[in-house]
């Protein structure tokens, strides 16, 4: 599941204001994105600190999602989304999720996962994060790959226990990381008990190990003529220099604002 080549599908036909109801988008679901306003910069590796502070109730995919995008000298390598799932056909209904596509919309593939998997997923794993607990999403350079290609490392940190878990490695085309954003992906009725994510600590590092901290991002929705849900939204967090997204809420921070929270 995932942002690429889905987000802005149209949904079906019929009357539809998305206050109630399953999204009606191709795919089902209704998503909305912080694109992150980073710095120029040839950059290597991005993360974020992401926490579940209000999990979701129903028993539907739910999506929590770091994207970067591969750039090479003379053209993209596609792109993929790292994050964390709530999936019923994973224990405890968690999960973790590094997948992509590439330049042709071909998913990618990468090397094996040493996390297992209920469903047999080869970009979900079985992992049992906590809601109200922090965790570190990574991608990174490491090294090269098959066919030319560069290894991009995929990695969650639990911060309260400091213990990092490697998902695994995707290859793709390119040498560096643009384009970073977060996003919920949800596919739940949009009148369904409400759920928040909490994003901080953004951050963009180049070849040389050095961070550079993001504090704005600008808003997006997916339309609810696309057959997207209109009860969510983005807004600063409740912790200093943090963004929230909520769902069956009140749109606070309307499309292409940006969020400076700095």
């Amino acid at each position: 599941m995932g942002w690429f080549g889905r987000t802005f599908a149209r949904g079906g036909t019929g009357a539809w204001d998305g206050t109630a109801g399953r999204p009606r988008s191709t795919n089902g679901a209704s998503s909305h994105h912080l694109i992150w306003e980073a710095p120029p910069g040839t950059w290597s590796a991005v993360d974020v600190v992401v926490e579940i502070v209000e999990p979701p109730t129903v028993a539907a995919l739910y999506f929590w999602a770091l994207q970067v995008s591969f750039a090479g000298p003379r053209s993209r390598g596609g792109g993929a989304h790292l994050g964390l799932q709530w999936f019923d056909r994973h224990p405890g209904s968690t999960a973790v999720n590094w997948g992509g596509y590439g330049p042709n919309g071909g998913e990618l593939d990468g090397s094996p996962s040493a996390l297992p998997s209920a469903p047999g997923n080869v970009n979900t794993r079985d992992f049992p994060w906590v809601a109200g607990r922090a965790y570190r999403l990574r991608v990174e350079h490491a090294g090269p790959a098959p066919g030319a290609r560069s290894a991009w490392r995929g990695s969650i940190t639990d911060l309260e226990r400091e213990q990092p878990t490697v998902v695994r490695d995707l290859w793709a085309p390119g040498d560096r990381l643009v384009s970073p954003m977060v996003w919920s992906e949800v596919f739940a009725d949009c009148a369904a008990p409400p759920t928040t994510v909490r994003w901080s600590d953004l951050a963009v590092e180049d070849r040389a190990g050095v961070r550079t901290r993001v504090t704005r991002a600008r808003a997006n929705y997916q339309r609810v003529g696309d057959g997207g849900c209109i009860t969510s939204t983005s807004m600063p967090g409740s912790v200093p220099g943090s963004f929230e997204q909520r769902t069956a809420t009140v749109r606070t921070t309307a499309q292409d604002a940006v969020l400076d929270v700095g």
